[in-house]
């Protein structure tokens, strides 16, 4: 089934990959930022019969934590027999606003940003954007701040600079400068002010619309997304356009994937881990580095009578198997010379499995051993699931890292595998259904079967 042999639109149903296409487009709209990611999933979990850990009063089989409204973490089944998870993130590259962002200039109020993550900065000129995110009060009140995500509701726009103008003979990569990334608030004085009127109108409006004053801005957490809707993409829409499918796409299809496994006595436990921060690296208290999901394995092993925890944890975690879920790239017909066509995934074969991830001579990587991909190939083919190898690139051309060398040092067999994006970091990210649904078909049935 592997060796891009086999096309799924061949063997699918045609209204089978819609109908989890046009679900996985309802989410990916919804979803614009981490914090309302894990929302969606936390409902989805509860609507399923998942208890939140800090709920549970006896043993239960299928238990969850959300770790700082950014990262989350549940789990089917009984943990002693080991775990099968899906890993994955759902922060996206970005722009943020900075700590103190307004500003007026040549009576224009404009706000700071600070891109986050991997973004071609030019690809975020001129475009339509959403502001969204919590502000919090002193007093602990928390503000939610959605502009731009209706379709009514103004955007904000970075504008570039008019091709009249611009003469310089740079590369795109080198003109277009962090500093320059300021969007554009209002234009409208505040009457009766002489000193900065037109951010005093802005910062009027806010505090009459969100309650929100100039020095709240240091206690939010605000970013600026694409305010733009998922599209099919195609004469024969056979891809979704979107935002942030890197990598929301991948903790979409492990929630559904744990959702509908099934799981009986004596297996090994499912569960999904979703982190933030992965794209600076898994920083942080919310990222891969982050330990919160040990905790709440402990937590459970406790719930079961076990109060030597700890080290019932390490064996555990030696019983466990890790699906890295990441996106992975497409062969793009456009720029093939840097794709080494061997090992490039295809639209339309299936879920990528890369063994190894890292940069030049495998620098940073995470590599899975042969011995698991042998199983992931195994249950794949067995099941019918189409997969294919990937890497991201030439060597010394590409490069790149997931969640799985961390989790790797933790003791967890780990391997990469996710679905390939065309376009891959940018603010409109291609994938093709039928890739989309075959992943989610091989999480759940490694999910079952590892």
């Amino acid at each position: 089934m592997g060796l891009k042999g086999h096309l799924v639109w061949d063997k699918r149903k045609r209204e089978e990959i819609e109908e989890f296409s046009n679900e996985y487009k309802k989410f990916i709209e919804f979803a614009k930022i981490e914090r309302l990611a894990i929302s969606y999933f936390e409902e989805l979990l509860r609507k399923s019969g998942f208890i939140r850990v800090d709920e549970v009063t006896d043993v239960e089989d299928q238990v969850y934590l959300v770790n700082r409204n950014k990262s989350l973490v549940a789990i089917k089944g009984n943990i002693e027999n080991g775990v099968n998870f899906v890993a994955a993130h759902v922060d996206s590259p970005r722009l943020d606003l900075r700590t103190y962002p307004l500003y007026e200039e040549a009576d224009i109020a404009l706000a700071k940003t600070h891109y986050y993550g991997g973004v071609k900065k030019y690809q975020w000129f001129s475009l339509p954007l959403a502001l969204v995110g919590v502000v919090v009060k002193e007093d602990g009140q928390k503000i939610d701040v959605c502009i731009g995500c209706d379709g009514k509701d103004p955007v904000f726009v970075l504008p570039d600079l008019l091709p009249h103008l611009d003469k310089e003979d740079n590369k795109v990569s080198e003109h277009f400068k962090a500093e320059k990334m300021n969007i554009i608030l209002g234009s409208i004085p505040l009457q009766g002010e002489e000193n900065e009127p037109v951010k005093k109108n802005v910062l009027k409006l806010l505090k009459d619309k969100y309650n929100i004053d100039e020095e709240d801005f240091v206690s939010a957490d605000l970013e600026l997304v694409p305010a733009l809707k998922p599209r099919d993409v195609g004469i024969d829409s056979s891809f979704i356009g979107a935002y942030g499918h890197d990598d929301k796409i991948c903790a979409y299809e492990g929630v559904m994937a744990l959702l509908n496994a099934q799981i009986s006595e004596g297996q090994k436990a499912a569960g999904v881990i979703l982190f933030d921060k992965e794209e600076i690296g898994s920083e942080g208290d919310s990222g891969a580095q982050a330990r919160f999901y040990r905790a709440f394995l402990r937590k459970l092993l406790k719930m079961r009578g076990i109060s030597d925890a700890e080290s019932a944890l390490d064996d555990i975690i030696a019983k466990s198997t890790v699906l890295s879920a990441d996106v992975t790239t497409l062969q793009d017909p456009s720029y093939l010379e840097v794709h080494d066509k061997l090992n490039a995934a295809k639209a339309g074969y299936g879920v990528g499995l890369v063994k190894y991830t890292g940069r030049g001579g495998k620098g940073g990587a995470s590599e899975a051993h042969a011995e698991l991909v042998a199983r992931v190939r195994g249950i794949l083919n067995k099941n019918g699931i189409s997969w294919q190898p990937s890497l991201l690139g030439k060597v010394d051309v590409g490069g790149g890292g997931t969640v799985a060398k961390f989790l790797a040092q933790e003791g967890f067999d780990t391997i990469d595998m996710g679905p390939g994006l065309l376009g891959m970091h940018s603010p409109f990210e291609l994938v093709s259904k039928a890739d989309l649904y075959e992943t989610y078909l091989a999480f759940k049935v490694l999910l079952e079967q590892l």
